[in-house]
């Protein structure tokens, strides 16, 4: 279940989340993270989400997209500018929605760019320059948090 964060929550919640992603790292670096994290959000956001979700990859491979795999659902050329965004494709989220995955990416910041397979209506599929490597990533499960600039 979403839960909806504005101000002072967001805030208390990012903090949650970096210490709880990283038992094994010292508190003060967790923290530090966490003022990442909130630094990113903070810009022009009013509000945001925290879910527990699923997470996939998958690169610009034809057999893994359709039959332009170098365009996203958005129009995104993302074999030309591969680096500009971290790009993500999710069906519960709009175009142009921004992500971070802080148990995972810390606060590198995500757009949703793409679609998934409609069997698919609520995981993230994240962008890997090849297949090898997003077949390495895998199936994982982890917070994110939603919002919109």
């Amino acid at each position: 279940m979403p839960i909806k964060l504005t101000a002072l929550g967001l805030l208390f919640n990012i903090f949650q989340l970096a210490i709880a992603a990283a038992p094994s790292e010292p508190i003060s670096a967790s923290m530090e993270r966490a003022t990442e994290i909130t630094s990113v959000i903070a810009e022009g956001v009013s509000s945001a989400e925290v879910i527990r979700t699923t997470i996939t990859a998958y690169s610009s491979d034809p057999a893994q997209t359709d039959e332009t795999p170098c365009i996203s659902a958005s129009g995104y050329d993302i074999c030309k500018n591969p680096e500009k965004k971290n790009v993500i494709a999710a069906n519960f989220l709009k175009i142009g929605t921004k992500v971070i995955i802080p148990d995972l990416f810390g606060d590198k910041v995500f757009t949703v760019e793409d679609r998934m397979h409609e069997r698919f209506s609520d995981r993230v599929d994240i962008l890997f320059p090849d297949r090898a490597t997003a077949k390495n990533f895998g199936k994982r499960t982890a917070k994110i948090v939603i919002y919109e600039s």
